[in-house]
């Protein structure tokens, strides 16, 4: 007999599977119940309502995503490589995650508006919080690798890493991480007035 915990987890997995393979807008719960192997009310036990059980998704995405950024951290050994990391952790959690067609928080973005000025929408809060994450770590490492204006060079990198996403949905360039990777690298060496040892 399946625990609590498997089931939650079977629920989870599948909602991710479909959310972001098929859409969010056109998966209903009863297909996520199905696909999981279970009924409707024991989904709506475990998450109460679709938008619960999409902001789990969502949490849960981002706890692995900041996991695979902090090893790929630890594993650089210079400020500049501990910049790039950003895209070093795209590939791992990736090869590691639940396929998606694209960015789980970029697919949600897209399908969800932003709340009116005043409304709460705690699925929303969270593309918020994790580009907030994003930012302001790529903006303290831009920091720490010398960067005289590290907000910018964050901005850039921003730029650089939502590009990556997009170009994994659209299918082209092909190893769009290691396209951006190499152009990270020479901005963050001209904004640190180092030469770009990928050119000379």
């Amino acid at each position: 007999m399946a625990t609590p915990l498997d089931t939650r987890d079977r629920i989870l997995n599948a909602a991710e599977e479909l959310f972001f393979q098929q859409g969010i807008a056109v998966t209903g719960v009863d297909r996520v119940a199905a696909t999981a192997g279970v009924a409707i009310v024991t989904l709506y036990k475990h998450f109460g309502s679709k938008d619960n059980l999409l902001r789990e998704v969502l949490v849960r995405r981002l706890d692995s995503w900041t996991r695979h950024w902090d090893e790929a951290l630890a594993r650089a050994a210079t400020p500049e490589e501990k910049l790039l990391a950003v895209f070093d952790a795209v590939e791992t959690f990736r090869a590691a995650a639940n396929p998606t067609q694209w960015c789980s928080f970029l697919a949600t973005a897209s399908e969800r508006p932003a709340p009116a000025a005043g409304q709460e929408d705690p699925v929303f809060e969270l593309i918020r919080q994790d580009t907030q994450m994003i930012t302001e770590r790529l903006a303290r490492l831009a920091k720490d690798a010398g960067c005289p204006d590290p907000a910018t060079v964050a901005a850039v990198l921003l730029l650089l890493y939502n590009g990556v996403l997009g170009s994994l949905l659209r299918g082209e360039p092909s190893n769009p991480v290691a396209h951006a990777r190499t152009a990270a690298g020479s901005i963050i060496r001209a904004s640190a007035g180092q030469p770009d040892t990928e050119r000379s």
